[in-house]
């Protein structure tokens, strides 16, 4: 049984669906694709307790720079002004 029948927010139908999302530790920012309940209306992310662990062990990894199993996606930069 899911959590929730409907978005918690705005009450709309939620789906299973595969979305990223992206994680941001220190300077470090990860991308991670997983599966959520995704309201149908307002595009609310519901995500499960496990998930929510992964996010805070990936972003305790990306603010001690701790990469090694993670793959490099290329480089990111700030344009100045």
């Amino acid at each position: 049984m899911k959590p929730f029948e409907k978005c918690p927010i705005c009450g709309g139908e939620l789906i299973e669906k595969e979305v990223e999302k992206l994680l941001k530790g220190g300077v470090n920012t990860a991308v991670i694709k997983v599966h959520a309940e995704v309201c149908l209306k307002c595009g609310e992310r519901l995500y499960s307790e496990e998930t929510v662990r992964r996010f805070e062990q990936i972003r305790r990894k990306l603010e001690k720079k701790d990469i090694a199993d993670f793959q490099l996606m290329g480089q990111a930069y700030q344009v100045a002004r």
